[in-house]
């Protein structure tokens, strides 16, 4: 792959993320013209005293300006998490929640949820089941040392997943079926709409925390594609970078799920469609897949709001997108891998 076409693959996923950011902000029932979106942010990034419609300045604001902003975090988040366990796990079919914290925050959240927290409690029991979850993965994937290590983290993620996935199940069916059980169901099926200023400054340093170490170890990750004697061989510490990738992507993910609830396959997709662009080269790889990532979730939670009188939440539009995608990607894996 030459380096002008990589180029090329970044500009274009930058321009579609611009564009789709000025849709975003125009498009709704509230629609807004190119103009005064022009005239908005010339007033507010520039000093200008352009007339503006105070109602369109509330809309673009305090509505999707937060709702904008929070689907770039997450979305870029999932991305980078599915990107790092891909290259770890060394399997273009692995996902951000292959480790559990998806189920943990889940649990976390419904928790909140069955016992009547505010909201901000339920955003840090997601949040805090998350890494719950991981941790115990961890626990319990290093006390079976006999096995290989990648093989045993997978095995204790599907284990801990399923009995966190029976816990919800079994609150949901004790929840109060009028007020309790259509909220838990509404934040499983995942939402941007009610993300405020106040839910971005939380998610945000931890999903900065999550990103700065892959981005430092971006050269070492295309070691741990090879077999652990031989990066060891290399003079690679196997163990404890596979330790600081897990910390890392599970608090990008934990942050991202904490303030969307749990949307599926973008930590799946993206981090393909950027291998299939760029090459699995670790440090070209994951700028692109968080510009795919943000932009892939922009436009889902764009269509969410605008293709139907009520909202879609976009965990249902990502699944109905990557299903198809997904037989795509199961039957030219190992050719686009290798």
């Amino acid at each position: 792959m030459t380096r002008r076409s990589r180029v090329l693959a970044y500009a274009a996923a930058l321009a579609a993320l611009l564009a789709l950011t000025v849709l975003a902000f125009a498009a709704g029932r509230f629609p807004l013209a190119p103009g005064e979106l022009a005239a908005l942010a010339a007033n507010h990034l520039f000093g200008a005293h352009y007339r503006v419609d105070p109602a369109a300045e509330t809309v673009v604001l305090q509505i999707r300006g937060p709702r904008i902003l929070a689907a770039l975090l997450v979305g870029a988040s999932l991305a980078a998490a599915g990107t790092a366990y891909q290259g770890m796990f060394r399997n273009p079919l692995v996902s951000p929640d292959i480790l559990g914290v998806s189920a943990g925050a889940a649990l976390g959240a419904v928790l909140g949820i069955f016992f009547s927290q505010s909201a901000l409690v339920i955003q840090l029991g997601a949040f805090g089941g998350g890494l719950a979850a991981v941790a115990v993965v961890i626990a319990v994937g290093a006390s079976v040392r006999r096995h290989d290590p990648i093989l045993a983290l997978i095995l204790a993620g599907i284990v801990i997943g399923t009995l966190f996935g029976s816990l919800i199940a079994l609150l949901k069916y004790l929840a109060d079926p009028y007020n309790q059980l259509p909220a838990i169901t509404y934040w499983l099926l995942g939402s941007l709409a009610a993300v405020s200023p106040r839910d971005l400054a939380l998610a945000a340093p931890f999903a900065l925390a999550g990103l700065v170490p892959l981005y430092l170890l971006r050269w070492r990750m295309n070691l741990l594609s090879l077999p652990d004697d031989e990066a060891r061989a290399l003079g690679v510490p196997v163990g404890r970078l596979r330790l600081a990738v897990v910390c890392a992507a599970t608090l990008m993910t934990a942050a991202a799920v904490a303030i969307s609830g749990i949307i599926g396959w973008v930590g799946l997709l993206i981090p393909h469609a950027a291998r299939l662009l760029v090459g699995p080269e670790f440090s070209r790889l994951l700028p692109l897949s968080m510009v795919l990532g943000a932009a892939f979730l922009l436009a889902v939670d764009t269509l969410s709001r605008t293709l139907a009188p009520i909202e879609i939440p976009p965990g249902v539009l990502t699944a109905l997108i990557g299903t198809p995608f997904f037989l795509w990607l199961f039957a030219s894996a190992r050719r686009s891998w290798q």
